[in-house]
């Protein structure tokens, strides 16, 4: 997938100021950084679209690839590689030639916001973005949501109203034509620190999405 500048993602945007605003500041401090808004990774044609939340500072905003460099994504791609989603179990940088294998990683806000928390108006200002990935997908694909933000801005991106779906680690919801959206908790340090999160949880998740996508 183009992921540079299309309908789904682009690396010029700057609709948010105050996120595009603080990236400026970041380029400065952090040369090295990639400090843009992120692309999604993988699959050009996935049947699995993982959304997470937004960039962390030191993981995809310094690498440029979703959950890669930081906490996050140890669990994350260890579990997509134990599934067969992923030829590595690791994911350290943007060319160390890891690829994912029918699975997509996007995120719901493309920038990294100011102490991790994007504010509601750059939520749904970013969300053309995730609408337009989605409609671009098959009407069998399962949609992996990682967090309250994500699952929300998932419906949201499909015109679907939020408390006809209300968020639940473990929960699946049947989407119009024919897609699933599963439900986690987000893979952040603090859910599996604290155990909010545990590995057999995830793991669960991923084990019901494989055994439920057709033609497995």
């Amino acid at each position: 997938m183009d992921a540079i500048n299309n309908s789904c993602f682009s690396t010029d945007c700057r609709q948010c100021s105050r996120l595009a605003e603080f990236l400026d500041q970041v380029r400065c401090s952090n040369p090295d950084y990639f400090a843009r808004p992120v692309p999604p990774f993988g699959a050009d044609e996935p049947r699995l679209l993982i959304v997470g939340l937004a960039p962390g500072m030191h993981g995809a905003n310094r690498t440029g690839r979703p959950f890669t460099g930081d906490f996050a994504g140890i669990l994350l791609y260890r579990t997509l590689h134990k599934y067969g989603f992923a030829s590595a179990p690791e994911s350290v940088s943007a060319t160390d030639g890891l690829q994912l294998i029918d699975c997509r990683i996007t995120n719901a806000v493309k920038c990294l916001p100011p102490q991790n928390k994007p504010e509601p108006a750059e939520i749904r200002q970013c969300n053309a973005y995730l609408a337009n990935e989605i409609a671009s997908l098959d009407n069998q694909t399962a949609i992996l949501a990682l967090g309250t933000i994500a699952h929300q801005s998932v419906l949201r991106a499909l015109g679907l109203k939020l408390k006809d779906s209300p968020f639940g680690h473990g929960a699946v919801h049947a989407l119009p034509g024919g897609m699933s959206l599963y439900d986690s908790y987000h893979c952040s340090r603090y859910n599996t620190q604290t155990k909010r999160l545990t590995v057999e949880m995830f793991e669960a998740v991923f084990a019901e999405i494989r055994n439920n996508l057709p033609g497995r």
